[in-house]
């Protein structure tokens, strides 16, 4: 049973394009949770579909287009998140950080943003925020400050250190894994780590201006009190102890999965099967079997860390995205792009440098804006063919490969400019909210927005440069300036220390 076939007409696409733009306006608005608005939504497209001729999307077709993948991974990662909260790891781990940042605001920000964006090269960012959050709201708590000061850097540095690495962001996998890119796990790192650590500076300088009353300059100091540990304990280390091989198992699904062809929840919930049968184990061997020895487990587990609202948020977000590639909507807009870029290269009379670099650009900022408002994957998935039929008829050989990171870069990093841009967003976000800190569209968006701006701004320099003056020219003179700024300030101190 398949269903009706979506119609793909104009008036069709419209309507799901005023209902994505009532979305983002309900969300925005902010009168009512977030959760309700997509399930409103899908409601209405369902309404739409099947008592009128235009026929948006089906229940079946509405099946598939939900991204298990993702819903799966974020169950598996926040029951896996919920188990070491058990054995007390993360006051642990906190206490630690503190002493090392000797409680001051802007070391312990700059500790989790660099944490971040460096594990998210190698993970998903979603797994990696679902990690971090945990020390990031316990080391706020301690210090006395605003959270979000903390969480929103926290997932900027998620997205953009995923941008880094074929297996960092799903719409790098995608072009990665797709034949006509041509592209290697190393051309990633090669063409795109030096863009985005510079990005990592700049992230580093606009958060403690941002929140500078926070982790700014006002907050540069130490604070020993907050330094002091708590003295808190490990539990059940030997829990803990399979925990850590486990995850380490899944990890190593995670970074091989083109060699396996494992989607990444098929290991995480591998993994989380053995923990939580290994949690029961521990468990039992110490006490009586009891009808209420249960709620220690796994039902503990399920219903007090997984955050079913924002599993729910996806679901239904993926139904409305579904709509959009359906009935064509998506399609049409890579379409427009690719209009738009052969109009303004044949209208100027352009160089063959001065096209590409025009090319790179549309599709840096057009990715960047689509992807702040609907979901990347899919934009991601429909664009892949409009670049590779662009390049074909550019003919632009070797420095065309620069469309295909102007992709990377915009599908990425537009991800900041709103709360429902990535998925990382939202699973901020939504445990904040179970943790009493409420992070609202406005709020994010007021600072996402500025993030995006300023990483698309250094993207399209990066881009002219690479067009201009070629890669290996770029990356060296990146790598020389990144080595100088991460420099700067031990010279400084020493310098300081001299005087003294």
């Amino acid at each position: 049973m398949h269903g009706f076939e979506s119609t793909r007409d104009a008036l069709s696409q419209g309507l799901v394009a005023v209902i994505l733009i009532a979305v983002f306006v309900g969300l925005a608005a902010d009168r009512v949770h977030r959760v309700l608005i997509p399930i409103g939504a899908v409601a209405v497209v369902w309404l739409i579909s099947y008592f009128t001729p235009f026929r948006l999307i089906s229940f079946e077709a509405a099946m598939e287009a939900v991204d298990l993948n993702v819903i799966l991974l974020l169950f598996s990662m926040m029951a896996l998140v919920g188990v070491l909260k058990t054995t007390n790891v993360f006051p642990w781990a906190v206490d630690r950080l503190l002493e090392r940042s000797r409680g001051n605001p802007s070391r312990a920000a700059r500790l989790i943003i660099w944490f971040t964006g460096i594990l998210s090269a190698l993970l998903d960012n979603v797994t990696t925020v679902i990690f971090a959050y945990p020390m990031a709201a316990e080391m706020a708590r301690r210090l006395g400050i605003n959270g979000s000061a903390f969480f929103l850097p926290m997932v900027m540095a998620a997205n953009v250190g995923g941008t880094a690495t074929l297996i960092g962001d799903p719409p790098n996998v995608l072009i990665g894994a797709d034949p006509r890119s041509g592209l290697a796990f190393m051309d990633f790192i090669y063409n795109l780590t030096a863009p985005c650590t510079a990005m990592m500076v700049a992230l580093v300088w606009f958060s403690r201006r941002y929140y500078g009353r926070d982790i700014g300059p006002a907050a540069d100091r130490d604070h020993e009190g907050a330094a002091t540990p708590t003295g808190a304990q490990l539990t059940n280390v030997a829990l803990l102890r399979t925990t850590c091989w486990v995850t380490a198992a899944i990890f190593a699904g995670f970074m091989t999965h083109s060699l396996t062809g494992m989607p990444v929840s098929v290991p995480a919930l591998i993994g989380i099967a053995v923990i939580l049968f290994a949690q029961d184990y521990y468990y039992l061997r110490e006490h009586k079997p009891t009808p209420e020895e249960r709620q220690h487990g796994v039902l503990a587990i399920l219903e007090k860390d997984i955050e079913w609202p924002t599993l729910a948020f996806f679901l239904f977000l993926f139904v409305l995205v579904g709509a959009a590639v359906a009935t064509g909507l998506i399609g049409s807009l890579a379409q427009g792009l690719g209009w738009a870029i052969e109009a303004i290269a044949g209208g100027l009379g352009l160089s063959p440098e001065a096209t590409l670099l025009v090319a790179a650009l549309i599709v840096l900022w057009v990715s960047g804006f689509l992807s702040a408002v609907i979901d990347n994957i899919p934009y991601t998935a429909v664009t892949i063919p409009l670049i590779a039929t662009l390049l074909h008829r550019l003919d632009a050989g070797p420095q065309g490969q620069v469309l295909w990171w102007a992709l990377a870069l915009g599908a990425c990093l537009g991800g900041n400019g709103t709360l429902i841009g990535a998925s990382a967003n939202v699973t901020v976000t939504g445990l904040a909210e179970k943790d009493g800190k409420r992070i609202s569209f406005n709020e994010f968006t007021a600072f996402g927005a500025r993030v995006t701006a300023i990483t698309l701004l250094m993207s399209s320099v990066y881009l002219a440069l690479w067009i201009y003056a070629g890669s290996v020219i770029v990356n060296i003179v990146a790598a020389v300036a990144l080595a100088v700024l991460l420099a700067l300030p031990l010279f400084l101190r020493k310098s300081a220390a001299r005087k003294v």
